[in-house]
């Protein structure tokens, strides 16, 4: 899987043309126009279009682009597709995925539209929406090479589960574990569900917290204003990144002795030591807590 941050994943109606516009100047990691289930029947073709010229000709900076299309089983999901991958547009995301073949058949049809335009290397996520698609989290996690996350979305899971959301998550807590250890297992990425109350700062920063603690990569949001809230959450400590720093200048000095050992203060460190080291610096580059030089940025 491409390492890259993917703390949050800003969901943008694909009929709303000032939303799609103004999408890349909020700062979100991923940046996912809906083709789904925020446009009508009848604004269906009118909004690919406008995602599609929006794609073309509007600059979205550094963030992934992603595009929710319509189901496999919409007379919709086919133009979709083609016109997205036409675009350019990073990854596909497709919505309620229940099995394996439904991936296969996303793909099946990605590699049509990249024929026929010449492009290459469109990524694909998954969101699992039904206790059948959790229970099938690991073989939709493995389905295909190009798949870069699965993603919870606890809106029609609840449903699907004869519940409904509750302030402290304990109705997501084993799709949220099952769809976590896929992907951790695929090697892929993991998107937690929205958090639609902006009123409640409090919970939203609660439950961010918590996801965060279980390892989930970021957070799919419906508000610009979270994006900042999320950050903050994945922001390391100052002790994170000095010990994060320590670890960078063990490797250096490794490598400059032409040793495949890695030491710091008289213990060895291990690649799991090593990869964590590094999302914490990754995370502090983009916190502005330190400079390209490993340098802490004085505020």
């Amino acid at each position: 899987m491409e390492e890259r941050l993917r703390r949050t994943m800003m969901f943008v109606p694909g009929n709303n043309p000032a939303m799609v516009k103004d999408a890349g100047i909020y700062g979100a990691d991923s940046i996912m126009f809906d083709l789904e289930d925020s446009v009508s029947l009848a604004q269906k073709d009118a909004a690919r279009v406008l995602v599609y010229e929006a794609l073309k000709t509007q600059d979205y900076g550094d963030a992934e682009l992603v595009v929710r299309v319509n189901g496999v089983d919409t007379p919709y999901f086919k133009n979709d597709v083609f016109a997205m991958v036409k675009a350019g547009i990073d990854v596909v995301r497709l919505p309620k995925v229940e099995s394996a073949q439904m991936m296969l058949d996303l793909v099946k049809v990605i590699e049509e539209a990249e024929a026929k335009f010449g492009v290459s290397g469109t990524k694909v996520m998954a969101a699992i929406e039904s206790a059948r698609g959790v229970m099938k989290a690991l073989e939709i996690a493995e389905s295909t090479d190009r798949m870069i996350g699965l993603a919870l979305s606890a809106e029609d899971y609840t449903t699907d589960m004869k519940t409904h959301r509750y302030p402290d998550g304990a109705e997501l807590e084993f799709a949220r574990n099952m769809i976590l250890h896929a992907a951790r297992a695929a090697g892929i990425a993991a998107f937690d569900t929205v958090f639609t109350n902006m009123n409640d700062m409090a919970g939203f920063k609660r439950e961010t917290e918590h996801i965060h603690e279980l390892g989930f990569d970021g957070k799919s949001l419906v508000n610009p204003r979270q994006i900042e809230w999320v950050n903050e959450v994945y922001q390391p400590t100052k002790k994170e990144i000095e010990n994060a720093l320590d670890v960078e200048a063990a490797i250096e000095e490794a490598h400059q002795n032409g040793s495949g050992v890695i030491s710091m203060n008289g213990q060895m460190v291990d690649r799991p030591v090593v990869l964590r080291a590094q999302r914490v610096l990754r995370l502090a580059k983009a916190s502005n807590l330190i400079n390209e030089e490993g340098e802490f940025i004085e505020e």
